[in-house]
């Protein structure tokens, strides 16, 4: 078998020819008798049937010759064992399709296993399915069976109720029937007795009138009798002893004394304990007329002892702190208030303050700062509460004046809104009573004082007496605040009531990130008009707005919002505070014509009835 592996070294080997099949073999023996067709068509005939009887000894010759020759060659054991691996190969080959084979067969089964399996889940669950849904079908039959019977019960009950309504209907008629029947009779019975009854009466009162008549004629004489005697005898008893009261001179001069003294007790007592509760009013109480103050009342520092303690030891404060206002005022009002907190130290007399503006624009804050500043009490009263006392105002008006002198470390009393009684006195709007009061106020600051120090705040400074404006050393005007003072407002406020709670971390309050200091320029410039009380209260607004927030976070549209619904509000004042002044100066106006009109119909009349008087001299003339 060397000539397979061409190891022949002579020459390269000559390979057999083998023929593929019998088929071959025929066609290679047709072929040659083929070249033989050119002698007839007998002879193609003849060889065509001793084909199939032919045999070709060549090819076992030719195989014999390559057996030889592989059994000659050197390498005729190497090429049987590579055909036996060869062989061996194959069969692994054949035994690894055979396991493929096997293998496919196993996943066939679990193929067929697991759609089985499924089908057969499929099959219960379906059967799951038809039983929850006859288990429903069966429980709505059952659920409707049962409303039917409660149905026709209840249908059943109604009947029973209704023919014992109407049973119960029938026996209260019945016996409401009879009833009626046994009051009727029982009416008409009363009814003859009580008529027999008055009628054996009035025959027996007309048989027994003379003895009735007498016995009141006796009745009346004894009830006469008696009264007299009583009389006769009270009489004599109360005459016998005033007689010998009035005879023994010790017991009248004594019951003298003794009421004498006993008048002069209740009168001592009365004055004494008004003269101690206007002096302890004075000295300890606060009078009515204050609303506000920082003096130490006793009964607050036995109450408060730790409160009252940091107010007396407390120093003194920046006038201006927390307040917003133009740099020339408050270089102003500082000069003001160290002039005061040195008049304080060296008890000189102080001076009057009058402050005037349009309201929230700081005055009342100020006053505050004036007397913490300068060491004094304060003390706040509003000119409203003066006018409804009426009678009572002057004495409330003392007792405020001699309360305020009582202190001794000075006291600031603020009136707010002073023109409501310190309006002038020749117009006829002002009241007897007001008048009075106005008079004692001007009494108790006619001279300066070095006990208190009285600080005015108006927003209608013309409306005051001229006699106020005579007492008046300073006045100082308050005006709203331009654009850097609302600046510097709205970035105080928004640091107060926004940004210190949101950085405390105790409230539901969070801000969200945007540019605060634009903002509050942005906000300075359009809150034009507004005051400061106006500009704090967007602070308190920005904070509930805040809270009110699901997730409290205040974002810079909640915070314009606010600031476009308090401008609106603002212009919305502004328009009804300037109806409200046309029709004001509308109603003077009128007024004023109407007394002209008046004044010359009067004129008018007087010409007339002087002029009837002097042509008719004996008729009286006619009354102006």
């Amino acid at each position: 078998m060397s000539w397979l592996f061409g190891l022949r070294k002579e020459q390269p080997p000559e390979f057999p020819q083998f023929p593929s099949d019998t088929t071959g073999m025929s066609s290679g023996s047709g072929s040659e008798g083929g070249g033989d067709q050119g002698g007839g068509g007998d002879d193609k005939t003849k060889g065509g049937k001793m084909e199939a009887y032919r045999f070709d000894s060549t090819a076992l010759e030719r195989a014999a010759k390559a057996a030889k020759d592989l059994e000659r060659s050197k390498f005729s054991k190497d090429a049987l064992d590579l055909s036996k691996m060869q062989e061996h190969t194959i069969q692994l080959e054949h035994q690894k399709l055979i396991k493929e084979y096997e293998l496919q067969i196993e996943q066939t089964k679990m193929d067929q296993a697991r759609i089985q399996q499924e089908e057969r889940r499929k099959t219960m669950a379906e059967e799951t399915k038809q039983h929850q849904q006859r288990a429903q079908y069966q429980d709505q039959l059952a659920r409707k069976r049962y409303d039917d019977q409660l149905l026709q019960q209840q249908r059943a009950n109604e009947e029973n109720l209704r023919r014992q309504e109407e049973s119960v209907a029938k026996q209260e008629a019945l016996r409401k029937a009879t009833l009626e029947h046994e009051m009727e009779l029982r009416k008409k019975n009363e009814m003859a007795r009580v008529e027999a009854e008055m009628k054996a009466k009035a025959k027996v009162d007309r048989e027994n009138q003379d003895l009735y008549l007498e016995q009141i004629k006796l009745k009346a004489a004894e009830n006469r009798t008696t009264v007299l005697e009583s009389i006769k005898t009270a009489g004599s008893v109360l005459g016998a002893g005033f007689q010998s009261f009035v005879t023994d001179w010790d017991r009248v001069s004594a019951t003298a004394a003794g009421l004498t003294l006993l008048a002069i007790g209740v009168y001592s007592a009365k004055m004494g304990t008004g003269v101690a509760a206007r002096y302890i009013e004075a000295r300890l109480g606060k009078p009515s007329l204050v609303r506000e103050t920082s003096r130490i009342a006793a009964f607050e520092a036995v109450k408060h002892p730790i409160k009252t303690s940091r107010r007396l030891f407390s120093k003194a404060t920046d006038a201006l702190q927390g307040v917003v206002l133009k740099p020339s005022l408050e270089e102003r009002l500082r000069d003001i208030a160290i002039a005061t907190r040195n008049t304080q130290k060296n008890k000189g007399m102080y001076r009057n303050v009058l402050m005037y503006g349009p309201p929230g624009t700081g005055k009342t804050l100020f006053a505050k700062r004036l007397a913490q500043h300068s060491g004094m009490d304060y003390a706040i009263m509003s000119g409203g509460d003066v006018a409804p006392m009426g009678r009572e105002g002057v004495s409330a008006v003392h007792k405020v004046f001699d309360w305020a002198g009582s202190t001794r470390r000075g006291l600031l009393l603020f009136v707010d809104e002073a023109d409501a009684f310190l309006r002038k006195r020749s117009s006829e709007m002002i009241s007897e009573d007001l008048r009075a009061t106005l008079n004692a106020f001007l009494y108790r600051t006619g001279e300066q004082s070095n006990k208190f120090m009285l600080v005015l705040a108006s927003n209608t400074p013309e409306q005051f007496d001229w006699a106020i404006n005579d007492r008046l050393d300073e006045m100082v005007e308050f005006e709203l605040p331009e654009l850097s003072e609302r600046e510097r407002m709205v970035r105080l406020y928004f640091d107060k009531f926004v940004l210190q709670p949101a950085t405390e971390g105790k409230r539901r309050l969070k801000v969200a990130q945007f540019d605060y200091s634009k903002l509050c320029s942005d906000i300075a410039k359009v809150t034009e008009g507004l005051s400061g009380r106006e500009i704090a209260k967007l602070g308190v607004a920005w904070q509930a707005a805040a809270y009110a927030s699901e997730d409290g976070v205040l974002t810079e549209k909640m915070i314009m919002e606010r600031v476009w619904d308090s401008v609106e509000q603002h212009k919305q004042k502004v328009q009804w505070q300037t109806a409200e002044e046309l029709k004001k100066i509308k109603t003077k106006m009128s007024i004023k014509d109407m007394a002209a009109s008046v004044v010359t119909e009067k004129k008018q009349i007087a010409t007339e009835s002087s002029s009837f008087s002097s042509n008719n001299t004996n008729q009286s003339p006619p009354i102006s």
